[in-house]
């Protein structure tokens, strides 16, 4: 693979470097003992699952931040979901003032997962921290509770490296961040002043490959909605009145498939496509990442890093209907289907869900009745790389990491970021992280490379070394 863009360190040397190399090295075993933890507690946000897990899950990271004694305050807030019809889940905030006019610096991570799926999928047990050569496995192992431990232990070692300090931390441990943040926006408004800050480290991306670190300078955006397609009033004997009135099913799939051509690119009218500087990537690489079967061809059109990067997709993720093992000979009323879409940068998300909701409208054969429900959208993101901040992360990382950090983009969206940017428009947005190209978030068989992870911590210590030794 050629070699993509890449910076140089602006200053060879961090301050007090070698001994938050080796308060680092000291601490790490135990750091991967409590990423362990908090893999066993199944904290999954989703409704469906128990919310008590979210809430222990709040209290161990909690407890993990006031164990390193550098905060003046730590608590476990909720704040109200968009509609205000409920609490959103459990957040950890945390606080330390800046002094002698050092930079205040907002950790953002996530200590909710996604559900970990079938059990049979993974090869050792989802919630059952395992370490096989250099990965350690686990839903949440690598996206996002290594994100939280990379924060903490990076805390602890430049404290311990530093003694006293000056430069100010913020911390905000979100709890619903795999349920569409829905209280992200008012938890921001409610605790503004707690977590106000000149520089925004948000862990929650991943880097180039095992080797080489990486910051995330563009994310897609996303819109995800439940769509009820609706063609009989109730259930009919297919063999009895099949082949002369349409079901639901049969309307889904005539619809659904309009949404992308013959390539497999998207093809519904108004969504766009963004132009972004894109470093070369090949096929091999993409089935070795993908998982791309022997035979089964990649989809779209352009560079492959540009439909991942630049370019709309969407994916069906989910049908409510009968499964195999409960079909009968029934024309099936009505299904619900969710999907989702990923949105270029640059393209209002609002904007997108209504050109797929005119394009299904349009396309909805045989005047099958729609309804869309549980709309979610999120903003895409273009980093700012111009400040002070991210000259810092990069000298920091290729200090830590040994090569310059690569630019790059992700397909996936972390919509909250536009609100942050919202709130605290003054601050500079960093977007890191943790993983690798086979840490396989949100699927079976989740891992977190532990070398990526030793990396990636240290290099957050040595930028709290660096920003402490500036001016704000």
């Amino acid at each position: 693979m050629t070699d993509p863009t890449n910076h140089a360190s602006a200053e060879p040397t961090t301050p007090n470097a070698d001994a938050i190399r080796a308060a680092v090295d000291a601490a790490f075993p135990g750091v991967v003992a409590e990423l362990g933890r908090l893999v066993r507690i199944p904290s999954v946000s989703w409704p469906a699952f128990d919310p008590a897990h979210v809430a222990e899950s709040a209290e161990a990271v909690a407890e993990l931040l006031r164990g390193t004694g550098v905060f003046e305050l730590v608590e476990i807030r909720r704040a109200p979901v968009e509609d205000g019809s409920e609490l959103g889940q459990p957040a950890i905030v945390a606080r330390r003032a800046a002094r002698n006019g050092r930079p205040t610096v907002l950790l953002y991570a996530h200590h909710d997962v996604q559900p970990p799926g079938k059990d049979e999928d993974w090869d050792t047990p989802p919630f059952e921290p395992t370490q096989r050569g250099d990965r350690l496995h686990g839903r949440g192992a690598a996206d996002d509770k290594a994100g939280v431990m990379a924060h903490i232990g990076a805390i602890r070692a430049f404290a311990e490296a530093s003694g006293d300090f000056d430069l100010g931390l913020s911390v905000f441990i979100e709890g619903e961040e795999e349920w569409a943040s829905r209280s992200f926006g008012n938890f921001l408004r409610e605790n503004r002043e707690l977590l106000e800050a000149d520089a925004i480290i948000v862990a929650d991306s991943g880097n180039w490959d095992i080797d080489t670190p990486a910051i995330t300078v563009a994310l897609r955006g996303a819109v995800a909605f439940n769509l009820r397609v609706e063609t009989l009033a109730h259930a009919s004997h297919s063999g009895m009145f099949g082949g002369a009135v349409p079901d639901a099913m049969l309307a889904a799939i005539r619809m659904l498939g309009t949404m992308w051509d013959a390539e497999g690119a998207v093809a519904v009218e108004g969504l766009t496509s963004a132009q972004l500087d894109i470093p070369a990537y090949d096929e091999a690489q993409l089935r070795a990442e993908a998982g791309l079967l022997e035979g089964v061809s990649p989809i779209g059109r352009g560079s492959i890093l540009d439909r991942i990067w630049a370019q709309p997709a969407i994916t069906v993720t989910g049908i409510d209907a009968p499964d195999v093992a409960n079909a009968s000979n029934t024309l099936i009323p009505s299904l619900r289907v969710r999907i989702s879409a990923r949105i270029a940068p640059g393209q209002d998300a609002g904007e997108a869900f209504e050109a797929l909701r005119a394009h299904l409208e349009a396309h909805a054969p045989f005047g099958a009745k729609l309804g869309f429900e549980d709309v979610d959208r999120g903003q895409a993101f273009l980093v700012d790389t111009s400040g002070w901040a991210v000259a810092e992360t990069r000298a920091a990382m290729a200090e830590a990491w040994g090569k310059p950090a690569v630019d790059t983009g992700v397909g996936g969206s972390i919509p909250f970021i536009a609100e942050l940017v919202e709130e605290f428009p003054g601050a500079q947005i960093l977007v890191t992280g943790v993983e690798d190209p086979d840490s396989r978030a949100h699927s079976p068989n989740e891992s977190l490379h532990l070398g990526v992870f030793k990396r990636a911590l240290l290099s957050e210590a040595l930028l709290f070394g660096r920003l402490n030794a500036r001016g704000a």
